[in-house]
């Protein structure tokens, strides 16, 4: 396939070298003579290993060539790659002024041409750009059906990009709506490949690189914190990465409820103060709890959106299948829609209120007093014949819930229950 790669930087030499070494003639673009005369003389512009064999080996064979011309460059290829840089301005937005020229250069150079062309998009933009950019600069080409425009993020890592490039930890590409891509594309994209839409695949690279931060600075934190009272917090934190269960795993890592709880909130909260006390800055540890608390709020928004009639809670503890209520989002939820006189039900199968005891019932009788006469025993009776159901947790069968569902229900899904939108309801996620 002849590819144009727009943007000779980091990621475009890397994904030149690689497209080369897989037989594709790669022909980059870049305003930059200097750049353009490194890549003809087959050598790499930056330091990274194996990536100067790739380019000297393309450029033998007659793979691999570079020029300023960008308009000969998307009329003379199939598809084009754009790897221009986004950076930052001074309000920590980006600054799409390059991808918007490149753009309007590949869009101008296509209309000349009678063949399909493909855009790829590899320069790193925020949710709504791919979109913005096919609506209004090149709203023409997508209609006429002559251009095919992708997201593709990159998640090239600086000294093993070319590894992280054939053997990604990662493939994606977005399509305007999530359908499949062409057979022909597949071969520079490879098979093993999710399709999502463009702006699930632009949220995905912020959601990878946001919590590669994330990472960082909590083991920095943890080593302030340890350093200070004299631990060291390597041994630590490599006994944490030993734990693949809950540490470092998928679990916890999907949108939903807000934490809650005898755990969580109490030693993050003891973790923080401890690291104040001690005069260590720790502004992510700082703030988890007060993350949780606009999570648990921008809950009770969406649950006051959805209409004004009775309120069916499904599962009142903080997590299925116990009977700890304390620090429970859910119970803030219930407290909450008390006072605005909508009549309130809760079931949840694990809750027997005489069973309660210690902490668990002096905290429950705090914050919500009179909670057992919201309990009900039947999920019938819980449910109604109309309302919302706030579904916070799966306990209860999707079958056994069927019949009480009806079409003056509205089904709010607060963890993520695909099932539930099979339901003779109205169906509402709460984060998706």
């Amino acid at each position: 396939m002849r590819v144009s790669i727009f943007g000779l930087g980091y990621v475009g030499a890397v994904t030149m070298g690689c497209l080369a070494r897989r037989g594709h003639a790669v022909l980059g673009v870049d305003v930059n003579r200097d750049k353009v005369r490194t890549f003809e003389v087959g050598l790499s512009p930056i330091v990274e290993p194996g990536l100067s064999e790739r380019i000297a080996e393309g450029r033998e064979k007659g793979l691999l060539d570079a020029t300023t011309k960008h308009r000969d460059a998307a009329v003379e290829t199939d598809v084009s790659i754009v790897c221009v840089g986004t950076p930052s301005r001074e309000d920590g937005d980006l600054d799409l002024r390059f991808v918007e020229k490149v753009t309007d250069q590949i869009a101008d150079a296509i209309r000349s041409k009678d063949s399909h062309h493909t855009l790829i998009y590899r320069s790193t933009m925020l949710p709504g750009s791919t979109r913005r950019l096919s609506e209004h600069r090149l709203k023409d080409l997508c209609e006429s059906g002559q251009l095919t425009v992708c997201f593709y993020p990159e998640f090239l890592r600086e000294g093993t990009a070319i590894k992280d490039f054939e053997e990604p930890p990662l493939s994606v590409i977005g399509t305007h709506d999530g359908s499949g891509l062409p057979d022909d594309l597949m071969s520079l994209i490879g098979e093993d490949v999710a399709v999502l839409p463009w702006e699930s695949a632009e949220l995905l690279k912020y959601a990878c690189n946001s919590f590669h931060a994330a990472k960082v600075v909590f083991a920095n934190e943890i080593g302030r914190i340890g350093k200070q009272v004299g631990i060291d917090a390597t041994v630590v934190m490599e006994l944490f990465c030993e734990d693949r269960v809950l540490n470092l795993s998928s679990y916890y890592l999907r949108p939903g409820n807000p934490f809650g709880g005898s755990c969580l909130p109490k030693d993050v909260r003891a973790l923080a103060r401890f690291a104040n006390q001690a005069g260590i800055e720790t502004p992510m540890i700082a703030n988890l709890v007060s993350s949780n608390r606009h999570h648990a709020d921008a809950l009770r928004r969406t649950i006051h959106r959805l209409g004004d009639g009775d309120v069916a809670v499904l599962g009142l503890s903080f997590k299925k299948n116990t009977d700890d209520l304390r620090e429970s989002p859910m119970v803030d939820v219930v407290r909450d829609l008390i006072p605005s006189g909508r009549e309130v039900r809760v079931f949840d199968p694990s809750l027997n209120p005489e069973n309660l005891t210690g902490a668990n019932m002096r905290q429950i009788n705090e914050r919500l007093p009179g909670f057992s006469k919201l309990l009900c025993s039947r999920l019938d009776e819980a449910i109604g014949p109309s309302g919302l159901i706030i579904v916070a947790q799966s306990c209860v069968g999707i079958e056994e819930l069927r019949p009480h569902v009806n079409d003056r229900h509205t089904v709010l899904d607060v963890n993520g229950w695909p099932e539930l939108r099979s339901l003779p309801s109205k169906y509402e996620g709460f984060l998706w």
